[in-house]
C-alpha cells in the first residue's frame, strides 16, 4: 500500500470520526425529552426533603447580594440604588456560568454507571447538565423580579437581548462541557483545578465591582473572557445594550471553543467510556 493510500485512509478515518461526533450531538438533541426529565429529576432529588427546595439557593444568594452590595457600595463610594442592581444581576449570571463550568468537570464522571450500562449519545449528559443549570438560574432570577419594583432597571425592548446572550452562554457551555468533561474523565486532577480557577475568576471578573474602578488597568478587564460572557446577559437585564464588540468577542469565543470541542470529541469520544 502506497503512502498516498495510507494518507487517504487516515483522512477518511478523521472524516468518519467527525461525522460520528456531529451525529452524537444531533442524537443527543433529539432525545430532549430524556435529558429534560433527568434535569428536573436531578433538581427535585437534590432538595426532595426540603420545604423550600431549590429556593434555599435563592435565599442564600439574596443574603450574599444584600451584604456585598451594602458593604462595597460604601467602599467604592457608589449609591446603593445603582450599585445593588449591578451586583445582584452580576452574581446571578456569574453563578450560572460557574455552575456550568464546574459541573462540566464532573459531567461524565458523575454519570459513569449510566455510561457503562447504557448505549446512548454522550452529549445527552451535557444537555442534562445545561438544563439543570438553567433551572437553577431561573430560580435565582426570582431575586431579579423581586428587585424590579424597587430599583430603576430601565427596562425596555433592549432587555430581550439577554435571551441571545443567554443562548450564546449555553452554546459555549456545551462546548466547554465536551472539553472539560472529557479531560476530567481522563485526568482526575482537572475538577479541583477548575473549581479553584472559578473561585479566582469570581474576584477577577467585574461581578461586584465595575471596570471604571480600575483606572489605568482597563486592559485587565477586557482581556478577561468571563467579563464578556457576564455582561452580554447583565447589561440587557439592566436596560443597556451590549456594544457590538462584546457580541463579536462572545461569538468568537463560541466559534473557537466549538472547533476545539469538535476536534477533541471526534478524536476521544470512543475512549470516554473507558476513562470513566
Amino acid at each position: 500500500m502506497g503512502t498516498s493510500q495510507i494518507a487517504g485512509l487516515g483522512s477518511a478515518a478523521r472524516q468518519s470520526a467527525l461525522r460520528q461526533a456531529v451525529e452524537d450531538f444531533r442524537a443527543g438533541l433529539k432525545h430532549w425529552e430524556l435529558w429534560f426529565a433527568l434535569g428536573w429529576h436531578d433538581v427535585h432529588q437534590r432538595y426532595r426533603r426540603s420545604v423550600v427546595g431549590p429556593f434555599w439557593l435563592t435565599i442564600s444568594m439574596g443574603l450574599m447580594i444584600g451584604g456585598l452590595a451594602y458593604l462595597y457600595s460604601g467602599l467604592f463610594g457608589q449609591s446603593l440604588e445603582r450599585y445593588l442592581p449591578h451586583v445582584a444581576v452580576g452574581i446571578i449570571v456569574f453563578s450560572m456560568i460557574t455552575t456550568i463550568v464546574t459541573e462540566s468537570s464532573t459531567v461524565f464522571i458523575g454519570s459513569s454507571r449510566t455510561i457503562l450500562q447504557t448505549r446512548a449519545p454522550l452529549s445527552i449528559y451535557i444537555y442534562q447538565m445545561l438544563w439543570r443549570s438553567v433551572l437553577i438560574f431561573a430560580h435565582n432570577m426570582c431575586i431579579y423580579l423581586i428587585l424590579l419594583p424597587f430599583f430603576d432597571f430601565r427596562l425596555g425592548w433592549v432587555t430581550l437581548l439577554a435571551l441571545p446572550g443567554l443562548l450564546l452562554n449555553l452554546v459555549i457551555g456545551f462546548w466547554i462541557g465536551i472539553i472539560i468533561g472529557g479531560l476530567s474523565a481522563r485526568f482526575r486532577d482537572v475538577p479541583p483545578i477548575v473549581s479553584s480557577v472559578m473561585q479566582v475568576a469570581f474576584f477577577l471578573t467585574p461581578v461586584f465591582w465595575t471596570p471604571e474602578t480600575l483606572k489605568g488597568r482597563e486592559a485587565f478587564v477586557y482581556l478577561n473572557p468571563f467579563y464578556y460572557l457576564l455582561d452580554v446577559i447583565r447589561l440587557p437585564l439592566l436596560g443597556e445594550a451590549p456594544p457590538l464588540l462584546m457580541w463579536l468577542v462572545v461569538i468568537a469565543i463560541a466559534s473557537a471553543s466549538g472547533i476545539v470541542a469538535l476536534i477533541f470529541f471526534a478524536r476521544y469520544r470512543a475512549r470516554i467510556p473507558y476513562w470513566v
